[in-house]
């Protein structure tokens, strides 16, 4: 059988609970073989506030004992400029070969903006999609943007089929509860709530003295 490869893309600024959640939820899912988690030079968000170096340690760390099958993949880093997840998938299938499964991670605030990714249909030619639900996001067809409700619809698929096919199909996950986003940590942290409860709830503990360390995300 073909590998099966997950890739967790994102700016990871600062890596939080949310995503490690993401990345669990799918682990559990799909057993993939691997897990690339992929920070990213987004071109939809120009202003990162901590530098390649900094996300990429935390990433390290927050994973660092996950006991995840996971790896941290600096290909859109190394390429220097703002990039494009049809630009990465391209070059992971021409890694990979063929046959592989590669599914690429979202969760559904994503979703409900695919049709703004560059070439985003795609996406579906060179990966799988996996998409989990978060508070506030619906993966109802409706809520979606009528492109993408069409794209998808034909696409779902349970897990374990999605993992043997190397493209082209979607599964949702409606379970993942965790809602956090990288604005409200930075918020979090800006407001001086660290190191008390409120920032240990987004972030690990690792991820937090670090940050303090760094003195990351002070205004």
């Amino acid at each position: 059988m073909s590998a099966c490869i997950a890739l967790l893309g994102g700016s990871f600024d600062p890596v939080h609970h949310g995503h490690v959640a993401l990345a669990r939820l799918f682990c559990d899912l799909l057993r993939p073989d691997a897990l690339r988690v992929l920070p990213a030079k987004p071109w939809q968000k120009s202003s990162l506030q901590a530098s390649d170096e900094a996300r990429v340690a935390m990433l390290e760390l927050a994973f660092r004992d996950s006991g995840l099958p996971v790896s941290i993949d600096c290909r859109e880093l190394m390429r220097g400029n703002a990039t494009y997840t049809v630009e990465t998938l391209r070059g992971v299938r021409s890694e990979l070969g063929p046959e592989a499964s590669i599914v690429f991670l979202m969760g559904a605030d994503q979703l409900q903006n695919l049709d703004s990714w560059r070439d985003w249909q795609q996406l579906f030619e060179l990966a799988n999609i996996g998409v989990a639900a978060r508070p506030g996001y619906t993966l109802e067809q409706e809520a979606l943007p009528p492109a993408v409700a069409h794209e998808l619809a034909p696409r779902l698929a349970p897990p374990e089929q999605v993992r043997t096919m190397p493209a082209g199909l979607v599964c949702l996950a409606h379970t993942l509860a965790v809602d956090i986003s990288a604005t409200q940590v930075r918020a979090a942290l800006r407001n001086g709530h660290a190191p008390g409860t409120d920032a240990n709830s987004l972030v690990s503990p690792v991820v937090l003295d670090y940050i303090q360390q760094h003195n990351l995300y002070k205004s």
